[in-house]
């Protein structure tokens, strides 16, 4: 449950967080991951925070997701001054590079500019 002040701020940046979480999907589909194989927990599910920077003062939006066990998927935090970084964990091997794993998928930026790249790691033999 959010308090008012988290809500608000979740409300402001909810669009932003739902574009990234497209982009993340798109960067599933361009691995070649059925729709089926990989499910990404959309920001809405995300526990949120927030944390103060020690540098700015400035509080920054927290999120994080976990799955029915508590383990953690993944995390979501956004800047004051409008920066971002979210990570989600996939841990599946890749569909197309049999040598590689799929850890997770990270996306970063400021606002509507935003880069998604996959977190690879070699298979081990």
């Amino acid at each position: 449950m959010m308090n008012d002040t988290i809500a608000s701020r979740y409300a402001k940046l909810s669009a932003l967080a739902e574009m990234i979480h497209e982009r993340l999907g798109d960067e599933l589909w361009r691995m070649g991951f059925a729709e089926h194989e990989v499910t990404l927990m959309p920001p809405s599910a995300a526990s949120y925070r927030l944390e103060k920077d020690v540098f700015s003062g400035a509080h920054a939006l927290v999120g994080r997701w976990q799955d029915d066990q508590g383990m953690s998927r993944g995390s979501l935090v956004f800047h004051a001054d409008g920066s971002f970084f979210v990570e989600q964990d996939i841990v599946k091997p890749h569909p197309r590079k049999k040598a590689w794993f799929v850890e997770a998928l990270t996306a970063w930026g400021r606002e509507a500019t935003l880069q998604v790249e996959s977190k690879l790691l070699p298979m081990p033999e």
